[in-house]
């Protein structure tokens, strides 16, 4: 959507704190030893307290109210009593919601516990990697140069980047145009971000795979070759100068 006045933004301020606050408090809450449907049941008590709904769950009748994926897994993870977490687990949570008819989206990945498995620096590639994207959107920016910036920026760090899943527009619904906000360069995408435009910008960072598959449950996805990714997301304003960040007090970036 295009942000034309106060009342809109406020709806979009509204929903993105929604899902900010919950997915800061899930990942403060996860530990070792409790299973991701626990930690899913906390995060939608959060959201209904605010009101909001889940966007999975409303849009394609997800089986869960946030997506919660762990260790291969690379996204849309299902939430169940089978999935305990373990010490060093890189687990990512993505929460998105609706709220008076207005939709935000954000997620991140972390580390259960100690990192004994070394994860923190793919964790830390993905994180830096969307603060600097954000940094350089602004309205009459090329989308495809940002993505070329991201997989410059993942490349320079020993990574890879999933190249079938993107960033979206994001506002009355929960994707909007533009659609693929990728994480690398199509030459053959001419847009540029425009002004007072709302986006989801997301990360998609992995150690050996460049393309995500689904599994037979319909909706977990992994990666063609395996290995681990890492995932950051923010719903963002773009306008003339930095962009505002509508979910900001998730601080995954901090």
């Amino acid at each position: 959507m295009s942000i034309t006045n106060e009342q809109e933004l406020a709806g979009m301020q509204k929903v993105s704190e929604a899902v900010a606050y919950t997915l800061k408090e899930m990942i403060n809450y996860a530990q070792p030893g409790m299973t991701t449907k626990e930690i899913d049941e906390y995060g939608a008590k959060i959201l209904s307290g605010f009101g909001a709904k889940s966007a999975p769950y409303l849009t394609y009748g997800f089986p869960g109210w946030t997506c919660i994926s762990v260790d291969n897994e690379f996204c849309h993870g299902i939430p169940t009593d089978e999935r305990v977490l373990k010490e060093g687990d890189l687990i990512n949570i993505d929460v998105s919601a609706e709220l008076n008819g207005y939709w935000s989206d954000n997620g991140g990945s972390f580390i259960i516990g100690e990192d004994i498995h070394s994860h923190q620096k793919l964790v830390d590639a993905s994180k830096e990697i969307l603060q600097k994207a954000i940094n350089n959107i602004k309205g009459g920016v090329r989308i495809a140069d940002i993505g070329f910036l991201m997989e410059t920026e993942a490349k320079k760090r020993g990574f890879k980047v999933i190249k079938n899943l993107g960033g979206h527009g994001i506002g009355r619904s929960l994707h909007e145009q533009p659609d693929e906000l990728m994480n690398y360069r199509n030459r053959f995408d001419s847009r540029r971000f425009k002004k007072n435009s709302v986006v989801a910008i997301e990360t998609f960072i992995s150690t050996s795979s460049n393309l995500a598959v689904e599994l037979n449950d319909g909706w977990t996805m992994v990666g063609n070759k395996g290995g681990y990714m890492a995932q950051h997301e923010h719903t963002i304003v773009v306008t003339d100068g930095k962009p505002i960040i509508l979910t900001e007090m998730n601080e995954i970036l901090n």
